[in-house]
């Protein structure tokens, strides 16, 4: 229903606004108590955030994009771009990764004064942020430009406990290498959590098989309707990251249109049911068919002819 969508996208774009500003905040509470506690982890954690503040913020701007309905010259809308912010977002997510690399190196070459105390306290805040922002984001949406951002938060959470343990074991042991060994962490998580939504998104954007399904699955279900000969030049793709579309061939007998009718209603909601697919396209065929350029063309049986004349 239209306006159950509309509360969805209204409550997505108020859970984003909401987390923008808090982790800005965070955000300059990180850089000053970075700077003064001379800690490259809290700094790192500064940067991983700058990110997810990108992201969010590309976030609601995929919402509204994605809210807009199709026109002429976009026939599908903008349902990918969202798609298209969350490859831009985790892009930038390995340029900070190579950034903190770096600066963890060269640390460990020169270590530097870590105030241990700063760095716990500044991190619990952290944990408290993120956890909650990750709540937010996992109860508003699980498309795959919310699911970055989620992402982002919940690998924050984790870095920030980190931190935290790291400030204890600074103040027991008196070693400031923990810092630039926890900068080290951080940056492979920061990794790990783009690669995932490069991979997700490249496979969308190049119409690959939407990610959990399988085609001889759906093949298989739809053969097993009543009525089906056979499922052939399938196609299931991904408009955005949770609209799915199919195309394909079934070969049926030949028989009246209104009991054809009834094949396809079967099929439709066999798909939307099992597989969530909502946007089809499905030629029927009753003759022999062969394929040509990966492209199904039905054949007509051939005609005996006498060709002997007189």
């Amino acid at each position: 229903m239209p306006h159950v969508h509309a509360k969805g996208e209204n409550g997505s774009s108020r859970v984003l606004k909401i987390s923008s500003l808090v982790t800005l905040s965070y955000i300059v509470l990180l850089v000053v108590t970075g700077v003064q506690a001379h800690s490259l982890a809290l700094l790192s954690e500064a940067g991983h955030n700058l990110s997810d503040f990108l992201a969010l913020l590309l976030s609601l701007t995929a919402v509204f994009l994605g809210a807009r309905p199709p026109s002429s010259t976009k026939t599908y809308g903008y349902h990918r771009a969202g798609v298209l912010v969350a490859l831009v977002n985790s892009a930038s997510l390995v340029i900070v990764s190579f950034f903190v690399f770096y600066e963890a190196f060269r640390r460990l070459q020169h270590p530097e004064p870590v105030h241990a105390g700063v760095m716990i306290w500044v991190a619990a805040a952290g944990v408290v942020m993120n956890g909650a922002i990750a709540v937010l984001l996992y109860r508003s949406g699980q498309d795959v430009n919310i699911r970055s951002a989620l992402l982002h938060q919940v690998g924050d959470t984790l870095s920030t406990a980190a931190v935290i343990a790291g400030g204890w074991a600074i103040l027991l042991t008196g070693h400031y290498w923990i810092d630039s060994a926890l900068s080290f962490g951080i940056g492979v998580l920061i990794l790990w959590s783009a690669f995932g939504i490069i991979r997700e998104t490249l496979n969308i954007l190049l119409e690959g098989t939407p990610r959990g399904m399988k085609i001889e699955f759906i093949q298989a279900a739809m053969r097993s309707i009543e009525g089906v000969n056979d499922v052939h030049d399938l196609h299931v793709w991904s408009i955005g990251s949770e609209t799915h579309a199919l195309s394909c061939h079934i070969a049926i007998a030949d028989i009246p249109l209104s009991a054809s009718e009834r094949i396809l209603r079967e099929v439709k909601e066999r798909l939307l049911r099992d597989f969530k697919i909502d946007h089809t396209t499905i030629q029927f065929e009753h003759l022999e068919c062969d394929v040509a350029h990966g492209c199904v063309i039905p054949v007509p049986e051939l005609e005996e002819h006498d060709h002997n004349h007189s």
